[in-house]
């Protein structure tokens, strides 16, 4: 038992976990968890809507709002949206896995990002523990396929590739190991959203 609000996982189960701050979610989102599930073989995907995002001047939009958008935005029902961060208390990717894995013991756990996290995945706090912690899938996006294969990251971890042909088999994989697949993209982005003016950034509080 872990809790009300808590997301439920067995022994055994594959589950991808996509951390953000889904200021706003958008169709891009949801169509790189679809082919999650399907290239990845996972049994779930968690949508870990972040508290903050550590590495953006600017904070998010309340949590409470961009928890309501991404559950109207995301209706599979293998998919839960979850505020867990919030709830146990990170603001780091590499203490919320440290965290799940206390809590979820025996749940085969796959990091989920796009490929410009990879570009930029060695300035996250702790990333070399990430990689060695869990499997990681990540899902290209437009325009930033080739910065990401030889990114820092890519390069550091290049021998603990899984072909894209294999990746199936991720979650069972020992850390650290990591797939990189292509795939047809919605070219959409939160910030492209936010520039437009269609999630309008909130009031600022007086006092």
């Amino acid at each position: 038992m872990h809790g009300e609000g808590f997301p439920v996982a067995g022994r055994g189960q594959r589950i991808g976990l996509l951390g953000g701050s889904f200021d706003p979610s958008h169709a891009g989102h949801v169509h790189i968890t679809h082919e999650a599930l399907k290239r990845f073989a996972l049994d779930r995907v968690w949508w870990l809507v972040s508290p903050g995002n550590p590495l953006k001047d600017r904070g998010p939009a309340p949590l409470a709002r961009r928890m309501a958008a991404a559950r109207a935005a995301m209706t599979h029902p293998r998919v839960e949206v979850t505020d867990i961060e919030a709830r146990i208390g990170t603001r780091f990717t590499a203490e919320t896995l440290a965290h799940l894995r206390a809590l979820y013991p025996g749940v085969r756990f796959v990091w989920l990002m796009g490929a410009d996290n990879l570009a930029q995945f060695h300035r996250w706090d702790h990333w070399e523990d990430i990689m060695r912690s869990v499997p990681v899938g990540v899902i290209a996006r437009p325009g930033l396929r080739t910065g990401a294969r030889v990114s820092k990251a890519a390069l550091r971890f290049r021998a603990n590739r899984v072909p894209a042909s294999a990746s199936q088999t991720l979650a069972f994989r020992t850390p650290p190991a990591w797939c990189f697949v292509d795939i047809p993209m919605v070219d959409i982005s939160s910030s492209d959203i936010r520039a437009r003016g269609e999630w309008p950034k909130p009031r600022e509080r007086c006092g």
